[in-house]
């Protein structure tokens, strides 16, 4: 962030000072995530406030529209989202409840998963029963197919320097065109779209907290789920997978969610959407390095390229994507 922004921060902050009780001299940052926003962290002498976060949105690059509606939808759903307490939408600023900075990431091992998972299973049904179609855009065919290009475009080439055959490029056209179908073909629901464990923060009351929902789109039911438990930063055994995978669907069943009463169905739609979000992710984590400079994210491209090539091998009419993701697998020395 450049100190004009920075400046300009401060004097927004120092006009709230009185109304919060906000300690300036605290204001540190927190966390910056995969995009252009950064989040910083303040302390306040208002005891129902100890302390407070400022997201800070470039507003040429990260508009605060969508995280204002999304929001909104969370909590109104019954969500612990942050509550928006002041907005400066023309500089890109907002002030933030805390939820804490304990992640499921650093909170989540073998003990404690079970509680964890069921937490926020819980709120991502809560999440989609208060699913209404044409209120966020939708999850389409063409956003779909866009994040799969990403694949071929940025990991394949730009970052393996893969030239695909012709015969390649069409059988991963083919994948591509199956996985959509499967995709477009499940129920719709609210996705945050980046439930993960990153994302969601463990708090003493309505756990978890959840974050960095502002790309939330209306698309296929299993997209959190992929998410979750097929998590780039963390991974399970697939029988735990599978165990949560159905409490998740029998409680969202009882609820009265749109899923298939054949369990098998659902996993297998839980497992091509993973697909179509593993491969999505491996052409953004090569991105955010070759575009953006940041390379924490290439150490998480192994985990996610074994979960593709698990998932491409396990149906026979993904086998060709499946032999093409594995010529991309390292080489032990």
């Amino acid at each position: 962030m450049t100190d004009s922004r920075l400046d300009t921060l401060n004097n927004w902050l120092t006009g709230l000072e009185p109304r919060w009780q906000l300690d300036l001299p605290t204001l540190t940052p927190a966390s910056a995530d995969a995009s252009f926003r950064r989040y910083f962290r303040i302390e306040s002498k208002n005891p129902d406030f100890p302390t407070l976060i400022i997201m800070d949105a470039p507003p040429q690059y990260e508009p605060l529209d969508a995280f204002i509606k999304v929001d909104l939808l969370l909590e109104n759903a019954g969500l612990n989202a942050p509550k928006i307490l002041e907005k400066n939408v023309a500089d890109g600023f907002l002030l933030l409840t805390d939820l804490g900075n304990e992640t499921y990431l650093a909170a989540l091992n073998k003990e404690t998963a079970d509680s964890l998972y069921q937490d926020a299973s819980h709120a991502l049904v809560q999440m989609q029963l208060a699913s209404t179609p044409n209120v966020l855009p939708n999850y389409d065919e063409a956003l779909l197919q866009r994040e799969l290009d990403l694949f071929p475009e940025w990991y394949l080439k730009k970052h393996l320097h893969i030239e695909l055959t012709e015969l390649q490029n069409s059988q991963i056209q083919q994948a591509f065109k199956l996985i959509i179908q499967n995709n477009l073909a499940q129920a719709k629901v609210y996705v945050h779209r980046d439930y993960h464990s990153r994302n969601l923060m463990v708090t003493e009351k309505n756990n978890p907290g959840v974050i960095d929902f502002q790309d939330a789109v209306y698309g296929p039911i299993t997209y959190d789920i992929a998410s979750l438990w097929r998590d780039a930063y963390i991974a399970w055994p697939e029988e735990r997978v599978i165990d949560w995978v159905i409490k998740f669907w029998e409680e969202g069943r009882k609820a009265g969610l749109p899923m298939t009463d054949d369990f098998g169905q659902f996993y297998r739609d839980f497992e091509w959407m993973g697909l179509q979000r593993h491969l999505k992710v491996l052409g953004i984590f090569a991105r955010l390095f070759y575009r953006d400079g940041k390379e924490g994210y290439l150490r998480d491209i192994p985990l996610v390229l074994e979960y593709a090539i698990a998932t491409a091998h396990r149906y026979i009419e993904l086998k060709p994507l499946a032999r093409i993701l594995e010529a991309t697998r390292p080489t032990k020395e």
